[in-house]
């Protein structure tokens, strides 16, 4: 079985970082490395990661003009990390151009090409926030509408709510399409502004390939005992979904 976990190493400094992926490296698939760390840390932080043997998903969302996004993805291919994300609402010319910069990159180069993967709609977003910016739509229908552009622009998956999957999977269809998903709590512990959440183990029988824990794990008592209690719940939830 894979191991499903991303921990979103949401802290201050990269010496937080160091720490958290030392001590949970061993029930974590991935760390993801956001803004926040970004801009404090910058790319060595990733680097360092990496080197460690550890998976980084660049939780970065960009969403520019597509001769930026293109320079960005060949950036985060140089990075070695094996996820990195642009927002679907850049559009079509911006994300094909992102896909296509990631792969001749590594290719050129003889680098490891990372999964490419466009986000849907924030899980802080509701049907309220996405009127609020003019799209008249539910949350479902917003993220099935560019979970299937992302698809035909040739991107590996997307970042999608649990709820989302279903409708992403109808739409997005290519094997091997990869759903990343974020708002994933714990029982315990309070939704805080993610407003369309699951536990990790709905997230897992709901279809995500990914699951991203951030706050549910750091901001508990002890973030170690957490993490192995979310990865063993997902993994039983996985074996419950193969038999």
């Amino acid at each position: 079985m894979s191991n499903k976990l991303i921990v979103a190493l949401d802290v201050e400094t990269a010496a937080e970082a160091r720490e958290l992926f030392a001590s949970l490296r061993g029930y974590a698939g991935m760390f993801k490395v956001g803004s926040q760390l970004f801009t404090a840390a910058g790319p060595e932080i990733v680097r360092e990661i990496v080197a460690g043997g550890g998976r980084v998903f660049l939780d970065l969302k960009f969403h520019d003009i597509p001769n930026t996004v293109a320079a960005a993805a060949r950036e985060a291919v140089r990075l070695g990390v094996s996820i990195f994300n642009v927002h679907a609402m850049g559009g079509r010319e911006m994300m094909r151009r992102a896909a296509e910069a990631a792969a001749e990159t590594a290719e050129r180069e003889g680098l490891q090409k990372p999964s490419v993967i466009a986000v849907t709609v924030l899980t802080s977003f509701d049907a309220s926030t996405l009127g609020d910016i003019g799209i008249p739509f539910m949350p479902e229908a917003q993220a099935a509408l560019l979970a299937r552009l992302a698809s035909t622009c040739g991107l590996d998956g997307v970042v999608a709510s649990a709820h989302e999957i279903k409708q992403v999977r109808s739409v997005a269809t290519r094997e091997g399409f990869l759903v990343v998903t974020p708002g994933v709590r714990r029982r315990a512990v309070a939704n805080d502004d993610q407003r369309r959440v699951m536990s990790p183990a709905e997230a897992v029988r709901a279809g995500a390939d990914y699951v991203v824990m951030g706050r549910a794990i750091l901001s508990a008592p002890d973030p170690v005992a957490a993490a192995r209690e979310v990865h063993e719940e997902m993994t039983r939830a996985e074996g419950a979904a193969a038999v």
